[in-house]
């Protein structure tokens, strides 16, 4: 190992008293994102972790591998307009963000309408959502600077590509619903912020606004809020006939939610709960007059569709043994996508409920689109597996044919690898699915450098999918395994359940499991195993290093939430504690804190080598986590691997980064990590 010395961090003599158990928290001035101290913290972790990397002898022939590979053209589904025109998204090569064109025929390139790649030097003002009005003729789209979750919304004139005055700020979790006219759109925001208000400010109280074009911001009609649950998320949309405005009521990231709606075609109606319990999913689809198609897991964890008349619930589409995981409406049509053992299955129905028949894909792997009108005659998806950049396909409602739009061609032969499925037990006995992608002939021998990855939460699954960040491993010789580890939607809500709050162990254990089979089966070895995550999976990937130390020889957790005692106080984290539980709480704080990444490390402990990399502007999970684990397993590392923090700046949680640093970033994360498992050389190199 080569040898590192870490800079010194001061520690502070601060304790809290949780329910009578005292907690020292000597790096809580870590905290203080904006203070000098915190910044020269963060400048010297950087200065010994990159000039750590700059040892590894392969470090830039990985990043010039991974610009070779990404170096291909990616094409979002198109979206049909009301003039029967399609947008789409798209970025050529190595763009830093995509750009969106505008076309009369979906298989042709068109004419570019947003160039997000124009807005910054450098790359990190992304675009991160838009909505057209129903006739096509706007656009409302959303931006964000530097990675944060904070958005603006500006409108542009399809046709002429002129933008309108309107500009809206201060959303965060928002999309825009225009009305049946054109005339507006529906957003959510909260209220304004503290000009000296912190990047960790905690967000609550948001709000549904409507928004009249050409009338400034403060003119904007306050049209729903719940001051008496400021932890509710509200979403407002408005439906296809465009007779509802639909609120979509969540309490964070609780799947189970409220419906709320409003007859705009009376004047002075109010708005009327249509579920109101918070005692399951319940996802407005449709709607014909006042009858409400709605997807919900209502005494069906694994979903079902139903028809809502004056509150009366009947059945569709049954609840059936695959996890249904989206529904959409188009051509008259529902399109049903399930996970059937966590790769995708799709099934039509007609109105009525009644099957029609099942889309055809072009393999084991995650179908994703869909969308689409009532009127369509058509759809688009698209689809993607290990070893399969995301294709563009479009359906015909009507006789059930798909044909291939968009095919990329990448540097690199999928041919030469295989995707195999794989299932094995954790601790208690369940039986849980993996995915292992590897180079075909792959031998057992125990010397194979492995990653494995997990995420386990949120209702979150984790499905076959092209990841251009792997390619260099997996042409050097690695396997790429995805674990399908309770706390995610791969068998509905059920396994959701079973990773929460008092079962978050089940999660680790699952996780745990999964790298016993890698080393049990042949696959790999301790020492050559390393294991990766990010934001719930960073955590994960801490509270598996901590419990386990000698089963990993490397791990990476990126933007993690490893401070749990905390995690609730900071932006967004509240409305997490559906699925974590809150350290406010007496029997939750004994849960938390028994598995807490930052409150398990043991001093003189040999912590496998280790890679922590966060962004100074992520306002999700706020870099503060990172930078106080990173302090604290540092002083408590016994053994001779390395513990490093990255932080990258202009940066957020992820949405929206810029290719250069997403190359950037990967090129440094693996070769570490190969580095760290012994890998001596690469062929492309």
């Amino acid at each position: 190992m080569q040898p590192i010395t870490y800079p010194p961090t001061k520690q502070v003599d601060h304790v809290d008293d949780y329910h009578g158990t005292l907690v020292a928290d000597p790096y809580r001035w870590l905290e203080d994102l904006d203070a000098e101290d915190t910044a020269a913290f963060v400048a010297a972790q950087n200065e010994v972790t990159f000039a750590y990397l700059d040892r590894i002898p392969y470090r830039a022939a990985w990043k010039r591998r991974l610009e070779q590979v990404w170096d291909y053209d990616k094409y979002g589904a198109p979206q049909r307009l009301g003039d029967g025109s399609y947008l789409y998204a798209r970025q050529t090569g190595l763009q830093n963000q995509f750009t969106v064109h505008v076309t009369a025929d979906p298989k042709a390139d068109g004419r570019l309408l947003l160039d997000p790649n124009e807005w910054s030097a450098d790359g990190t003002v992304a675009l991160t959502s838009w909505s057209p009005s129903d006739d096509g003729r706007l656009l409302a789209y959303a931006i964000a600077s530097g990675g944060s979750d904070w958005n603006e919304w500006k409108v542009v004139d399809v046709a002429s590509g002129e933008h309108l005055a309107d500009h809206i700020t201060k959303t965060k979790f928002s999309g825009a619903s225009w009305d049946h006219e054109g005339a507006g759109f529906y957003y959510s925001r909260y209220d304004d912020v503290p000009a000296d208000a912190g990047l960790e400010r905690m967000n609550l109280n948001h709000k549904v606004y409507y928004h009249r074009l050409g009338a400034p911001q403060a003119e904007d009609e306050l049209v729903y809020e719940r001051p008496d649950h400021p932890d509710w998320l509200l979403f407002g949309a408005v439906s296809e006939d465009g007779r509802w405005l639909v609120v979509t009521a969540a309490r964070g990231t609780d799947p189970q939610n409220g419906l709320f709606v409003k007859d705009l075609s009376k004047p002075g109606a109010t708005i009327e709960p249509l579920f109101d319990a918070f005692d399951a999913e319940y996802l407005f689809l449709g709607n014909d007059g006042e009858r409400f198609y709605v997807k919900t897991d209502l005494d069906a964890p694994r979903g079902r569709v139903v028809a809502v008349d004056n509150g009366a619930v009947t059945d569709l589409v049954p609840e059936q043994p695959d996890a249904l995981q989206a529904v959409s409406l188009v051509g008259d049509h529902f399109f049903a996508q399930y996970l059937h053992d966590a790769h995708s299955l799709v099934r039509v129905h007609h109105l009525d409920g009644s099957p029609e028949r099942e889309v055809e894909l072009p393999g084991l792997g995650t179908a994703t689109g869909f969308a689409g009108k009532r009127t369509d005659s058509e759809t688009y998806f698209g689809f993607t597996s290990f070893t399969t950049p995301n294709e563009i396909w479009r359906y015909d409602v009507a006789s059930g044919s798909a044909e291939r739009l968009r095919r990329p061609e990448v540097a690199f032969d999928p041919d030469a690898f295989e995707t195999t499925q794989v299932f094995y037990e954790s601790k208690d006995g369940t039986r849980v699915p993996m995915f292992l992608t590897h180079k075909r002939g792959l031998a057992r021998d125990g010397s194979n450098p492995t990653y494995l990855y997990g995420y386990g939460g949120f209702n979150v699954p984790q499905t076959p999918a092209f990841a251009i960040t792997m390619v260099p491993w997996l042409e050097m010789g690695g396997v790429y395994a995805v674990a399908n580890i309770r706390g995610g939607s791969e068998y509905g809500e059920e396994w959701h359940q079973a990773g929460v709050k008092h079962n978050r162990q089940n999660v680790f254990d699952d996780f745990i499991a999964a790298g016993e089979w890698l080393i049990a089966s042949g696959v790999t070895s301790s020492a050559r195993l390393a294991i990766g995550g990010g934001s719930n999976g960073g955590l994960l990937v801490g509270a598996c290093i901590t419990q386990r130390p000698d089963l990993f020889g490397a791990a990476r957790a990126a933007v993690g939430v490893l401070d749990m005692l905390r995690f609730h106080t900071f932006t967004i984290g509240w409305a997490w504690t559906s699925d974590y539980g809150s350290a406010d709480d007496p029997e939750d704080f004994k849960t938390i804190y028994a598995y807490s990444p930052l409150h398990n490390l043991r001093p003189g402990t040999a912590y496998p080598s280790l890679i922590l990399t966060t962004a100074d502007h992520d306002d999700r999970v706020v870099p503060s986590h990172s930078f106080k684990f990173a302090a604290a397993i540092q002083a408590a590392q016994g053994g001779p691997r390395p513990v490093l923090l990255r932080v990258d700046v202009r940066a957020g949680h992820g949405m929206g980064k810029p290719t250069a640093k997403l190359i950037e970033e990967a090129a440094d994360v693996f070769s570490f990590l190969a580095h760290e498992l012994g890998v001596e050389s690469v062929p492309w190199a």
